[in-house]
């Protein structure tokens, strides 16, 4: 009887393109703009989670390189083990070099962050917004 489901379709509602024209545009630009704050807010939640993640993996690193006794061999040897056993699991985003920026990251920010505790305040936000 129909050849095509566009056949079928016209067959039941033949003032298809009409109806779809009555539909509200603010209710397709209030969807769309719902969808729109979703994916921001996402994407910055996602960021701020990871630069806390940046500045705590690089705390634990300068912390574990304290307690080397010859720290600069010690601190090279850690980072460079540390990224042969983490890179397999969570992938290319923690390389020497990056994890050596991870803890440079803390460093600088440490003095900030310091003050951001005193007072209470999320202390990589503080020190982030200081930077």
């Amino acid at each position: 009887m129909f050849q095509r489901k566009r056949d079928f379709v016209n067959h039941i509602n033949p003032n298809r393109k009409t109806i779809i024209m009555l539909i509200n545009q603010s209710f397709i630009t209030d969807i769309k703009s719902i969808i729109s704050d979703a994916k921001e807010k996402a994407i910055r939640a996602v960021d701020h989670q990871r630069t806390l993640m940046y500045w705590h993996i690089g705390k634990r690193i300068f912390e574990e390189e304290q307690a080397g006794k010859d720290r600069a061999d010690y601190g090279t040897y850690l980072i460079k083990h540390l990224s042969e056993k983490i890179q397999p699991e969570f992938g290319s985003g923690f390389t020497t070099r990056q994890l050596h920026w991870y803890r440079q990251f803390y460093r600088d920010l440490s003095n900030c962050v310091r003050t951001a505790d005193t007072i209470e305040l999320d202390p990589v936000q503080t020190a982030i917004k200081r930077w």
